[in-house]
């Protein structure tokens, strides 16, 4: 039996948490195309009669702006010395760029196993096309690492990259019990449900800069009752996510109800309001509050 931690690294927007979710069968990390998407490390856990894969989902790595953007970068560096395999997820309809070459210098010279993973095939109709992105991406790495071709969006080939970890990871018993798929919390994943439909129907600068907050969750057997606070940074935020007559915070509420009852299987009533925290991203103490706290290991 073979079970370990493997960490899915990458420059935003490549399809990290696509492929998490579609391995899984289940939606455990909110995607969209919006960079950022993901904050925080995320585990899904995959079991099978041949043992155990801890996949570890990370924020896209890019250049921190703020106090915010320096945390999302250390959730995805954190993850490396812990793995038994880092997934180099990278977009294989097209050639390596500068993000990828820093990612593969600055990040990924270790010792522990990689898999490249050329993701996006799907979108490139010429196969000598994908042949020259899949040497771009090769010759990042003195070392011969195994490249496998996938679609996190369709599925396609995703068994051959997991019949591939399985190869790479060491002997070992299962990590978790074998009907556990996360150790997320449904505080978190009402939260990231609520920031995915405000990703989902906004624009600009308000996706980066606004973070959400469960106040108050209660569960009962017919019903659950959640209330969270929407937090932005300046007055001209909150009347956009706020809408003429609410309307805008009302489609977003809406629409993360129907998909919270979905996920718990019953009604769910969803009390959101927005207010306003100054410059919270650059504020340690703040993002503290919010859950973006350093922590190193899994």
């Amino acid at each position: 039996m073979k079970s370990g931690f493997t960490a899915i690294i990458g420059r935003p927007n490549v399809g990290k948490s696509t492929l998490l979710n579609q391995i899984l069968g289940q939606k455990i990390a909110i995607a969209t195309d919006k960079a950022q998407t993901t904050r925080k490390r995320i585990k899904g856990i995959y079991t099978t009669p041949k043992g155990q894969i801890v996949f570890v989902d990370t924020p896209g790595i890019h250049k921190p702006l703020n106090k915010l953007g320096e945390f999302l970068m250390d959730e995805a560096k954190f993850a490396v010395p812990d793995a038994d395999l880092i997934l180099f997820i990278v977009d294989g309809s097209e050639p390596a760029g500068k993000g990828d070459k820093w990612i593969a210098q600055n990040v990924l010279q270790t010792e522990i196993p990689v898999i490249i993973v050329l993701n996006k095939v799907d979108k490139v109709k010429k196969p000598e096309k994908i042949e020259e992105n899949f040497l771009s991406y090769k010759t990042l790495f003195n070392k011969n690492y195994p490249v496998v071709r996938i679609s996190a969006k369709t599925g396609r080939n995703t068994d051959t990259l997991i019949k591939n970890i399985y190869k790479m990871l060491p002997k070992g018993d299962l990590l978790y019990p074998e009907d556990i798929v996360t150790e997320e919390t449904m505080r978190d994943v009402a939260e990231e449900i609520i920031r995915e439909k405000i990703l989902i129907n906004t624009s600009d600068e308000i996706p980066h800069s606004v973070a959400v907050k469960v106040e108050n969750y209660t569960e009962s057997d017919d019903i659950d009752r959640i209330y969270a606070t929407i937090y932005c940074e300046t007055k001209s935020q909150k009347g956009i996510l706020i809408g003429r007559q609410g309307s805008l915070l009302k489609k977003i509420g809406t629409e993360a109800r129907i998909e919270l009852e979905k996920t718990v299987d019953k009604k769910v009533f969803l009390g959101l309001e927005v207010k306003v925290e100054k410059d919270w991203r650059k504020k340690q103490n703040i993002l503290k509050n919010f859950g973006y706290e350093k922590t190193n290991g899994y």
